[in-house]
């Protein structure tokens, strides 16, 4: 049964290393969380690395630049790595082929940045639907709409058999106090249809692979055993940290705050309910990280 403790400096002296999740945890999709900023600043005081391992779709940059304006200082952390370099990584190896077509807003076109870190990078061009190898999905046209809006789209995509590269496996993220879809919401749709769908961030592998290597050229070799993985999310961040043998912290007052009834900690038996109602068992339970 996992351990309900009130500050992250309980357990942080056992750990070497931490994989923090960001929205939910660092912030809200608005601004910084000032409680999680202090933790982690002082979790790196004592020398701890802190690696910042998100499932958005944007490259590590644009996270970085983002975090500027959501008010996260740079001391608060040591590297990135994102979902979004993990799926650009594989569609320039060509896993959807070289024709594709975007499904998600403008604003993230920067996915499709030239990516130089690997030999030999298959050549992307953005097509139209009808003229497309494959799919990459970095979110819904709009994210707060009927998801039953995206079935049209997907059903052209299954008819022509195309893969669909998933840049964002979360379902819904809080926006402040807004809730919206994710491009996980999208895939899950379309693999329920009886499409393909292709993850690359938590809680599938490749991102923790990927933050290892950002991990590892920080200069220390530091095993799993002393890594602690830290999010909101039962089904990404905490399964993610499980299947990778790795200890987690179950954050309760971003995306479970309702269902474990979180206010500055979990009700206990609410929160028992809810592990016991999605098979999990994270070793350390907060409200808040802090």
């Amino acid at each position: 049964m996992t351990r309900i403790i009130t500050a992250l400096s309980e357990v942080s002296a056992d750990y070497e290393a931490l994989f923090v999740d960001l929205w939910g945890c660092v912030h809200n999709g608005v601004k910084a969380i000032p409680s999680a900023v202090i933790a982690l600043q002082d979790y790196r005081k004592t020398g701890g690395k802190v690696v910042l391992v998100t499932n958005s779709p944007r490259p590590r940059a644009g996270v970085a630049k983002q975090l500027v304006h959501f008010g996260v200082p740079e001391d608060a952390y040591d590297a990135i790595a994102t979902s979004g370099d993990s799926a650009r990584s594989a569609m320039y190896r060509g896993v959807v082929g070289h024709s594709i077509w975007h499904y998600g807003p403008p604003t993230d076109s920067r996915f499709f940045d030239p990516l130089d870190i690997l030999e030999n990078p298959v050549e992307i061009t953005r097509v139209p639907l009808a003229e497309a190898t494959g799919i990459v999905c970095t979110g819904p046209f709009d994210a707060e709409a009927d998801p039953e809006t995206w079935r049209a789209d997907l059903e052209l995509a299954l008819a022509s058999d195309l893969k669909l590269l998933c840049a964002n496996p979360d379902i819904v993220v809080d926006r402040g106090d807004v809730r919206e879809w994710c491009a996980g919401a999208v895939a899950k749709m379309y693999t329920e249809m009886g499409g393909t769908s292709l993850y690359f961030g938590k809680p599938h592998a490749p991102i923790y692979d990927l933050a290892r290597r950002r991990l590892h050229k920080l200069g220390t070799a530091i095993p799993d055993t002393a890594i602690l993985a830290i999010g909101d999310g039962i089904l990404t961040d905490v399964k993610g940290a499980i299947d990778e043998g790795i200890d987690s912290l179950f954050i309760t007052g971003g995306l479970a705050a309702a269902e474990t009834k979180t206010v500055n900690q979990p009700d206990e038996k609410s929160l028992t309910a809810y592990l016991k109602a999605e098979k999990m068992d994270p070793t350390f339970t907060i409200g808040h990280l802090r």
